[in-house]
């Protein structure tokens, strides 16, 4: 169980830093910028890719983090 919460882990801080890095590129710019005027527009809730990269990757270092170091039942 350790080693799949460790996995989880890793997997969820490459996710983080993808979104992190498309955030941060023109691309990034380019679609925050897209859906900030459709949501002024129409009253929307868009978000971005990199936002769900970025929540996802959260959630999966959190619960990778559980994983891995909780103490194993007796």
């Amino acid at each position: 169980m350790k080693i799949l919460g460790l996995v989880i882990l890793i997997l969820g801080a490459v996710l983080l830093f993808q979104g992190i890095s498309r955030r941060d590129s023109l691309v990034g710019r380019v679609a925050t910028a897209s859906s900030d005027m459709a949501n002024s527009i129409d009253g929307g809730a868009r978000t971005p890719l990199h936002v769900t990269y970025i929540v996802g990757g959260g959630v999966l270092i959190a619960v990778g983090a559980f994983l891995s170091f909780r103490r194993s039942p007796l």
